[in-house]
């Protein structure tokens, strides 16, 4: 995210007129164009500078509530997530390293949860940690199927 400059004016004004210049109709079908593109990629490809990746989280996450797609919606976070800080994959070796990288992708991933979703987040976050997924997985989208698994869509819908 660039300064404060992101955040002035209407910045979803601004946000939605560059997902319509691109041909979408929502910010979701501009993601879903892009399914494993980072925030901060999807941000830079929006307007480096102009828009933030906190901005498209948070408009995913408000358009994802109006179409009853949370559970899809928190699987795309991770996906994105994922491609920010782990770009090869789930790490082949446990070490320390690996092991804080994981945790901040982890703490990321659930910070902008929705409340409705916040136990199954920390259900999947356990999973994940006490049964990693293979070395080198890494979610192309959110319908992946160990994604599925761990975050299934027969949600309470919230």
């Amino acid at each position: 995210m660039s300064g404060g400059r992101v955040w002035q004016g209407n910045w979803r004004v601004r946000l939605y007129a560059r997902v319509r210049e691109r041909g979408y109709d929502s910010l979701t079908a501009f993601a879903d164009a892009r399914p494993a593109v980072s925030l901060m990629g999807l941000a830079d490809e929006l307007g480096k500078g102009e828009v933030a990746g906190l901005q498209i989280l948070s408009v995913l996450r408000s358009e994802a509530e109006s179409r009853e797609q949370v559970t899809r919606f928190v699987r795309d976070a991770l996906v994105r997530n994922m491609a920010e800080y782990l770009p090869n994959g789930w790490p082949e070796v446990m070490d320390d390293e690996s092991r804080f990288v994981v945790a901040k992708l982890l703490t990321f991933w659930s910070t902008d949860i929705p409340e409705t979703h916040r136990k199954r987040v920390e259900n999947a976050r356990v999973s994940l940690r006490t049964s990693p997924p293979p070395s080198g997985w890494r979610p192309l989208g959110p319908d992946d199927s160990l994604l599925c698994t761990l975050l299934p869509d027969d949600e309470a819908r919230g």
